[in-house]
């Protein structure tokens, strides 16, 4: 029987963490990690949508992820996302990342083509097998992938034993019902992540273990706050906790650079941690960005202030 504990909680995605010249900064990837793990969250996603990683290279994602799990020293789970627009390379990182002792990896569907179910799912078991030893995390993330987690593909990735979760970023929040559901039958643990920022009370209340996403990062504690506040039964203040933390997401995508350029340079301001800026063809930041950026840092002190103690 699958343990699937490690997975139940608060797991932010990791940010990219470049230095001046624009390449991976290890020493920005551990400073991120150890950050992260004494926030007290339950995990790192590496190599997401929020590492940035259909803008690097393979060799750059396995120093990512060497650098995390250096860092983490077994405190963090480590989930570790192995897709690229390929499988020679998906199944190279996910050879890699198993070699490390993540807990999970984790893909996307191919993007671009759209391609039939079987193909997908070849795709995802071929990943599998390159680390079998290893759990596997379906992401669904159909706005940007272009194709969606159907059931009939849900259910033939579910012969496979390795597959422990999904990690569900469409907006209705049915999907998590219905893979939790599928996902549970006979008894099989099972897990599905909430995956949109903004309606996490709600991907909770539906039956979500837990959550992973972009801006968990740089505000974790009230994330971490949200979780228990819900575990709790206090859906009155989780809801008016969420509004907050919505009403920050909004202003930090309201900026000409990129929201990840915005949230780097938050963590900056407000921790001292430096990760450089974003890859391009994303956008950094510009001098009118200022006065929402300012804004942004004094949303997130007032927040904490309200709800982080």
């Amino acid at each position: 029987m699958k343990d699937i504990t490690r997975y139940q909680g608060i797991i932010p995605a990791f940010y990219a963490c470049y230095d001046k010249d624009g390449d991976i900064s290890p020493a920005a990837v551990r400073a991120l990690t150890r950050h992260l793990a004494a926030k007290g969250v339950k995990g790192v996603y590496v190599g997401g949508s929020s590492g940035e990683c259909i803008y690097q290279s393979v060799a750059d994602r396995k120093l990512v992820l060497e650098n995390v799990m250096e860092a983490a020293e077994g405190k963090l789970t480590v989930i570790a996302h192995v897709a690229c627009n390929n499988t020679r390379d998906s199944v190279e990182l996910a050879r890699h990342a198993e070699s490390l002792g993540v807990d999970a990896i984790a893909a996307i569907s191919p993007i671009y083509f759209h391609l039939p179910d079987y193909a997908i799912a070849k795709y995802w078991n071929d990943m599998s097998a390159a680390a079998p030893n290893t759990d596997f995390v379906i992401y669904n993330i159909p706005q940007l992938a272009g194709v969606g987690l159907t059931m009939p593909l849900f259910r033939e990735m579910l012969k496979n034993p390795n597959v422990v979760a999904v990690k569900n970023s469409s907006m209705p929040v049915q999907d998590i019902q219905m893979f939790k559901d599928e996902g549970t039958r006979n008894g099989r643990p099972f897990v599905v992540f909430n995956g949109p920022d903004e309606q996490l009370v709600s991907g909770l209340a539906m039956g979500a273990d837990g959550g992973i996403g972009g801006t968990y990062g740089y505000m974790p504690e009230l994330y971490l706050k949200l979780f228990d506040l819900v575990q709790a039964g206090d859906l009155a203040n989780a809801r008016a906790l969420q509004y907050d933390v919505d009403n920050i997401i909004y202003a930090t995508c309201a900026t000409k650079g990129n929201m990840y350029a915005v949230i780097k340079e938050i963590l900056r301001r407000r921790e001292g941690i430096d990760l450089g800026g974003v890859r391009e063809p994303l956008y950094n930041l510009v001098p009118e960005d200022e006065p929402q950026v300012a804004l942004c840092v004094r949303m997130v002190d007032a927040a904490m202030e309200k709800w982080a103690h």
